[in-house]
This record gives structure tokens, C-alpha cells and sequence, in this order.
């Protein structure tokens, strides 16, 4: 999954987000901008787990969403 890709085209894919992880806010969201780190920080944050497990999490969302198209 190219992060350079879901940047671009942010608004499109924080419904997925959103779906994944329901405790980040809209404005959350929107200040994260498809940045993975912020969203790494932001999960972190939210859900009080580690910086390992966040990572884990993204990317086993990474292989549900590989084929999304935009």
C-alpha cells in the first residue's frame, strides 16, 4: 500500500480508517491527512497501546485494504 497514494486521496479512505479504529475523531482524521506516523501517534494515543502494536495494527489493515481502489 503506497501512503504517498492514500495521502492524495485522504478523503476518500479515512472512512476506512474511521471504521478501524471508531475512537479518532473526524478532526483527528483530518489533521492525521493520511500521514502513516501521525496515525501510528494518534493510535497510540486513543487506544493506549504500543508504538510496536500500533504498527501491527496498520499493517494487517495494509493487507485487508491492499487492493482498494481509489
Amino acid at each position: 500500500m503506497n501512503w504517498d497514494t492514500i495521502q492524495g486521496n485522504w478523503k476518500q479512505f479515512k472512512g476506512n480508517v474511521k471504521v478501524q479504529w471508531g475512537k479518532l475523531t473526524d478532526d483527528k482524521l483530518d489533521q492525521i491527512a493520511g500521514k502513516r506516523d501521525q496515525l501510528v501517534g494518534s493510535i497510540q494515543e486513543a487506544y493506549g497501546v504500543s508504538k510496536d502494536d500500533a504498527e501491527k495494527q496498520i499493517r494487517e489493515f495494509e493487507e485487508r485494504h491492499k487492493d482498494h481502489q481509489f
